[in-house]
């Protein structure tokens, strides 16, 4: 991820309290979050798998009798 020019917002004791940033850079930030949230629930995902596998269609059936 590269972060262009981002700028800084201090407090009175000039801590750095928030940032600006160009929207792209923003933007970019945000893919590579969502991105890394798709790889861990599919990390997650692989750990709980049992092995049972059910047809889309046999889902599909049994949702439609509990509802």
């Amino acid at each position: 991820m590269v972060v262009s020019t981002p700028q800084f917002v201090t407090d009175t004791k000039g801590e750095r309290i928030s940032v600006i940033l160009p929207i792209r850079s923003y933007e970019r930030m945000l893919e590579e979050l969502e991105d890394m949230e798709d790889v861990r629930l599919y990390d997650e995902a692989k750990r709980e798998d049992n092995g049972e596998y059910v047809l889309f269609s046999d889902y599909l059936k049994n949702r439609r009798q509990h509802v």
